[in-house]
């Protein structure tokens, strides 16, 4: 593996065990209620449509709670990880919960070599996925061979606007740091903690990073051979984002308390693959 995927994966295997724990992804409500989806998917439900019967692959899986989420809305499943700590406790979510889910281990840029080409029906991505990618021409790609003709993306993201902003500032103002567009080389983070609420400490703390513009990610799409059918800009993200600056609203996702229509917090984008 590269640099980055190495110390990335040692992040994420550290914190899969303090994320399945934690309040925020709300495990234990899968095994308790056999209609409980993730908030992150049941956000997008007007726009996911029915997806009865589909085969899916969820890329960057984590650990598994919107793969299951769709997997119970009736599509065919599989996950896609680089992190054995996160697809155990995927697999072992998946079991409480009792919705079958196919978990593979795969970083995204190998995984058409571990699944089969052309052969699904959907592919989705999740919140806090793209910005551990170099490259999105390659990602793009990647979706390119995995849909069959007439196949479609289904990704939600934090929007790169978002990604950009510098940390909160005491006087409240939001401010562009960093890089907007993708760059060679990737933003270096050394932080402490995680995005869920947990005592857990933690030593793997050196991240690789990159942003992708919104042009940029529509742009690698249709030079891959997708059309681009839907992009929708939210003014909410799922997670507290922008800590002390945001207010939770009824439906568990967060918004920029002071004037949150200057800030573009989320996107939800749909392409297909060309028929042949």
């Amino acid at each position: 593996m590269n640099e980055y995927q190495v110390l990335n994966r040692a992040s994420w295997d550290e914190r899969a065990a303090a994320h399945a724990a934690s309040k925020d992804y709300r495990v234990a409500a899968f095994a308790d209620d056999p209609a409980h989806l993730s908030g992150v998917v049941r956000f997008d439900l007007p726009r996911l449509g029915d997806i009865r019967g589909l085969r899916g692959v969820h890329l960057q899986c984590h650990i598994g709670t919107d793969t299951v989420s769709l997997a119970r809305l009736g599509a065919t499943m599989t996950g896609v990880d680089f992190s054995p700590a996160s697809l155990a406790e995927a697999r072992r979510i998946a079991e409480q919960a009792g919705t079958p889910v196919e978990y593979v281990e795969s970083d995204v840029y190998s995984a058409p070599e571990k699944l089969e080409r052309g052969s699904f029906d959907l592919v989705y991505t999740g919140i806090g996925a793209l910005c551990w990618l170099p490259d999105i021409r390659r990602w793009a790609q990647v979706v390119a061979e995995l849909l069959r003709p007439g196949g479609r993306l289904f990704i939600r993201e934090g929007h790169p606007v978002l990604w950009a902003l510098a940390d909160p500032r005491p006087d409240g103002l939001l401010t562009l740091e960093h890089p907007y567009f993708e760059q060679p080389e990737p933003t270096v983070w050394t932080e402490g903690g995680t995005y869920v609420e947990t005592d857990a400490e933690f030593v793997h703390n050196t991240t690789h990073e990159w942003n992708h513009g919104l042009g940029e990610t529509a742009t690698a799409l249709i030079e891959a051979g997708l059309a681009v059918t839907g992009l929708t800009e939210h003014l909410s993200v799922p997670w507290e984002a922008m800590p002390g600056q945001m207010r939770q609203l009824e439906n568990g996702e967060w918004q920029l308390t002071d004037r949150p229509q200057r800030l573009p917090h989320s996107y939800t984008l749909q392409a297909v693959r060309a028929s042949v």
